[in-house]
């Protein structure tokens, strides 16, 4: 059908596949609508280490443990719309028939981004033009997880179609909302695993261009680690950006706890998944390092500011209460001068141009006529395509009239680029890369990791990518050099302690940063309205350093549980949502 007139398949395939989510979720037996039992919340918040155990020796039925995640799973649907295919009651047959129970995984249940190619299910990525194409054999992802490690996949989850948002909504599937506050987005583009894991859901699978891991997690209260191009494995996935490698995409894990999160990226590294995917690295995990990470006094350098956006008051506090455990904890803590010829900007700015250097072309090209896409995707595809001519103007009117220069920078060149302009791009990346891993190396440097924020606001409200699309530097920086990341939530928002004492943009002036890209975050910060938001901070490694990274977000969280604040009294320890 051509445009216009696929708008009415959009309609239809789009009101199809809600009704036929909304029926699946009717129709599964009585005891997945039940309330949580005793054996529900036991299995739970039970290690997963026993889960595992459990299992293997015959205590409790790989079956029962499912059903009990198929529950969270629906409660979680019902709360947050973090669902997009429900996989009971197929994973029921799979947990008897297919799964290898003897894995390190026996019997887990595992949801995945609704990326992930699943044997009978369609892979939407949000798009209603994916729709009515169901998989016809398992992903790797798939194989690994039932064949070598044993989990059981059940839930597929909420994404935007772009992939290039922290919001996760889109038109086929609606909207996901935040688990702490509903008017709040969960992050993105893998919210709707942060949402389910919050909700009492295990471990997860996402995908991170840009910090589509990392920030979710920050939003959502859980924990995640941003793997290195081939530590995980990627084949057996769709995307929004086929053949898009300035900045490539990685898959990683997401889990409720850090326990969980290192014993699956353990598990999934152990048993060698460079045999199942070409595309992994054959790196063996070597347990000796994340010991000694976790175990060492470490130097520890702080990127308080992205030189782009400040962090708001609320990621402040989070920031300085974990400066202060560490230091406490006897950890030497000192704020970083990044390299002068690769600054934090230069870096955002070269990730941003290899990103989309197809003009947006490609994440456009799979809606059908009038399919809304995201708002954030919206303003960098406006952006993208504006004629030669009237992309100067604009350029020196921000330039000269607005005198912002860093959005005049960013829109300057942010237009489909030539072979030849993105092979120039790709040098510079890799120029920018080895200025850094020279920098990190030289004295007075060499710190064991860098501390961060992972975004420099608590969750946004829903629809305010469209100003804030652009404030991704604390995390879009790491992907560009390809370093382990991961994420711990430290704090809460509290409407007191983290109100802005001055309007946003006074704020921003007196700290040199009012320009567009700042105030598209701030202007939505509202600490009395994110008050119950998590706050996190983020621990940033070097590539391939998953091991390490895990050690030392073992180290920080141990510092954060002992410390107490010397004028308050009160703990650093992060509070799960509870489940009932």
């Amino acid at each position: 059908m051509f445009p216009p007139f696929d708008y009415f398949s959009y309609r239809r395939i789009r009101d199809s596949k809600r009704q036929a989510r909304a029926n699946r979720i009717a129709s599964l037996p009585p005891g997945y609508h039940a309330p949580f039992s005793a054996f529900d919340k036991s299995t739970i918040n039970k290690p997963i280490e026993k889960l595992v155990q459990d299992v293997q020796d015959d205590s409790v039925s790989a079956v029962d443990v499912l059903r009990t995640y198929g529950k969270v799973a629906v409660k979680a649907h019902e709360k947050t719309n973090c669902v997009t295919e429900l996989l009971v009651p197929e994973a029921e047959k799979w947990a008897e028939e297919e799964v290898n129970l003897e894995g390190p995984l026996a019997g887990v249940p595992v949801s995945l981004k609704d990326t992930v190619m699943v044997k009978g299910f369609e892979t939407s990525v949000g798009y209603t033009k994916f729709c009515g194409q169901p998989e016809k054999e398992d992903g790797v992802m798939i194989k690994l997880l039932k064949d070598a490690v044993g989990a059981v996949p059940y839930a597929k989850t909420a994404l935007p179609a772009t992939l290039l948002s922290f919001e996760s909504a889109n038109a086929l599937w609606g909207t996901c909302k935040n688990p702490h506050v509903p008017a709040y987005s969960p992050g993105g583009s893998t919210g709707g695993e942060a949402a389910l894991l919050a909700l009492g859901g295990r471990i997860g699978i996402g995908t991170d261009v840009a910090g589509s891991v990392r920030v979710p997690a920050a939003w959502s209260g859980i924990y995640a680690l941003r793997c290195s191009t081939g530590r995980w494995p990627k084949s057996g996935g769709r995307t929004s950006m086929p053949g898009q490698e300035g900045v490539p995409a990685v898959y990683s894990p997401m889990a409720r706890t850090l326990n969980d999160l290192t014993y699956f990226s353990r598990s999934i590294i152990g048993l060698q998944p460079w045999k199942y995917d070409y595309t992994v690295h054959p790196i063996s995990w070597r347990e000796e390092e994340e010991n000694e990470a976790r175990s060492k006094k470490l130097r520890i350098g702080v990127m308080s500011n992205d030189g782009v956006v400040p962090p708001t008051p609320a990621i402040e506090r989070s920031l300085s209460t974990t400066i202060a455990a560490l230091t406490a904890s006897g950890h030497t803590v000192a704020e970083i001068t990044p390299p002068a010829t690769a600054d934090t900007f230069t870096g955002f700015n070269l990730a941003s141009q290899l990103l989309n250097s197809d003009g947006c072309a490609t994440f456009n090209s799979f809606f059908h006529s009038f399919e809304p896409s995201d708002p954030g995707a919206d303003q960098l595809s406006r952006i993208a395509n504006l004629p030669r001519p009237l992309r100067y103007l604009y350029y020196l009117y921000v330039r000269y009239i607005k005198r912002d220069v860093k959005w005049a920078t960013l829109i300057q060149s942010f237009s489909p680029k030539s072979a030849a302009e993105n092979w120039k791009l790709v040098y510079q990346r890799e120029t920018y890369r080895a200025t850094w891993h020279a920098w990190w190396d030289a004295e007075p440097q060499q710190y064991d990791f860098i501390l961060c924020p992972a975004n420099a606001t608590p969750a946004l409200p829903h629809r305010a990518m469209r100003d804030a699309v652009s404030s991704c530097g604390y995390t879009f920086l790491w992907n560009l050099l390809d370093y382990s990341a991961g994420v711990i939530p430290v704090s809460h928002v509290d409407a007191v302690k983290d109100a802005l004492v001055a309007p946003y943009k006074t704020t921003l002036k007196r700290l040199g940063c009012n320009h567009a890209i700042a105030q598209g975050a701030w202007m939505h910060y509202d600490a009395a309205k994110m008050a119950g938001l998590p706050t996190a901070v983020q621990i940033v490694g070097r590539r391939w350093q998953e091991e390490k990274v895990l050690g030392y977000m073992a180290a920080v969280e141990e510092a954060l549980e002992e410390y107490r604040d010397p004028q308050t009294g009160e703990g650093g320890k992060y509070s799960l949502l509870e489940i009932d």
